[in-house]
């Protein structure tokens, strides 16, 4: 079969290597670590910013779609060829440019993936503090894209903190730089625009990103209860005694067991929940603060308190909690993991009603979560195979977001809304809101043919589902995934 006139225009761009198209080739291409699929005509792999100024061309030419993927490790679907055309794989633009250790800066370009970032700071001394569980297949593009978070972004902040300029090419193909070398760059703040976009906006290609110092000292507990309630009551009174540790996670029972017989963390399989606590920074602050969270989580009547200080032991515990969704696939086959953000104080009402939903469906729940910022990512497990579960897991995790909702909360912390979530944005957002935000969009030139179906209800050629989407594809475990 002869190629596309859209795919030879391609490979006369970019070369032939940089372009796929074979039906057997588009297969990855199709899915992220959500319940859809999307089936695109073909990927296109930029080498730098004039390659991505080709590719919309082309795509502009044939009134294609366009949309823009990293890692492919997202859970809200923001990567998927929704209305089929061309996806830009970041992939191949994966250098890091330059380390500064003096100015603790990076400049990278998108396809670098996360881990590689902190691994060669850290050889500086110095650290990049977003750490999704995903990180070691995560893309720093992407993680620009959703704003991205992880477990030791409680105290430092998320993406948008350590994105300081952007080089970012807008959906009519012109090239921009956004930003500048400090954090306080005059004018609109355009590059906090563009983190937390979602792809919507246009296409990053140089990202210059703030590094921080690695803590001199570190120590991490492991809070062990026999409540749930107890665990997460714990959560904001830590909070309210002035410590905001560098991370604060909580794993229920079902996670535990989980994780347990396969990554060997060290956690209890008899425990209700754990808490994990982690604070650093001067050796005198990390001993003042270990002591009063250590006291605060003996106010809840824990079972047992463990301290790692060393390296190795510390490792192995957050192992154990990077590695859970992914050992949950020993439980079931697919899962359905939902992204929700409630007060810290109404915690504990909140996975209570989560706990009551996943019974009232009659499907397992296990919880595993950013505690210290209310992020809670419930994870309905199932198997797509029965008669008509899917449809209950949708149900059940509709009821669930808009019990965050319910509770002041909102309905992503960091995976996004993506084709997901979509029809759930006028929860929490007027019409006016909406139109502002449509403004924006407009006013970076995006159109209809620019990421479409994403983040905003309706759509031409979207189609409509739970969640403002069709669904087609439901996910099933073995990929890193962003939580």
């Amino acid at each position: 079969m002869s190629a596309p006139a859209v795919v030879r225009e391609l490979e006369a761009a970019l070369g032939a290597d940089a372009v796929i198209w074979a039906p057997e080739d588009l297969l990855v291409y199709e899915y992220d670590a959500t319940i859809d699929r999307g089936s695109p005509q073909a990927i296109a792999f930029p080498s730098s910013a004039e390659d991505v100024v080709a590719i919309l061309g082309v795509a502009r030419a044939h009134g294609l779609p366009v949309t823009p993927r990293g890692g492919g490790t997202g859970l809200s679907g923001g990567a998927l060829a929704a209305r089929g055309g061309v996806i830009i794989a970041m992939n191949r633009m994966r250098r890091i440019l330059e380390l500064d250790p003096g100015a603790r800066t990076a400049l990278v370009e998108p396809g670098v993936v996360n881990l590689d970032l902190g691994n060669e700071a850290a050889r500086h001394g110095l650290a990049y503090a977003p750490d999704p569980s995903s990180q070691r297949a995560c893309t720093i593009g992407g993680n620009i894209a959703e704003n991205a978070g992880g477990p030791h972004t409680l105290a430092l902040g998320t993406t948008t903190n350590h994105v300081l300029a952007v080089e970012f090419v807008d959906p009519t193909g012109e090239v921009h730089w956004l930003g500048g070398p400090t954090r306080d760059a005059p004018g609109y703040d355009l590059v906090g625009c563009v983190v937390g976009s979602e792809g919507t906006l246009g296409i990053v290609t140089k990202a210059l990103v703030r590094l921080v110092p690695a803590p001199e000292a570190v120590k991490t507990f492991l809070g062990i209860y026999d409540s749930v309630r107890q665990a997460s009551s714990a959560v904001g009174a830590i909070v309210k005694a002035g410590i905001v540790p560098a991370a604060l996670e909580m794993i229920d029972r079902m996670t535990i067991a989980a994780v347990e017989p396969v990554l060997k963390a060290g956690f209890p399989l008899d425990a209700d929940a754990i808490l994990l606590v982690e604070v650093d920074g001067p050796a005198l602050q990390v001993e003042a603060e270990g002591e009063i969270v250590e006291d605060v989580l003996r106010q809840y009547d824990p079972r047992e308190i463990r301290t790692a200080t060393e390296p190795k032991d510390r490792e192995v515990l957050w192992a154990g909690r990077k590695g859970a969704i992914s050992a949950l696939g020993h439980i079931k086959p697919n899962y359905y993991l939902l992204d929700g953000v409630v007060p810290r104080t109404r915690l504990p009402e909140v996975l209570d009603t989560v706990y009551r939903v996943a019974a009232a469906y009659e499907l397992p729940v296990a919880n595993m979560f950013h505690a210290g910022d209310g992020n809670l990512h419930p994870c309905l497990l199932f198997d797509e195979r029965e008669p008509g579960v899917t449809e209950r897991v949708l149900e059940a995790g509709e009821e669930i977001m808009r019990a965050c909702v319910d509770a002041g909360g909102a309905i992503s912390g960091e995976h996004g809304i993506g084709l997901e979530k979509r029809s759930y944005l006028p929860w929490i957002f007027s019409e006016d809101d909406l139109g502002a935000m449509q403004q924006l969009r407009s006013a970076f030139g995006a159109d209809d043919d620019f990421n479409p179906c994403k983040i905003f209800p309706g759509g031409h050629g979207c189609g409509e589902g739970h969640g403002g989407h069709q669904q087609k594809q439901i996910a099933k475990f073995g990929a890193d995934v962003a939580i």
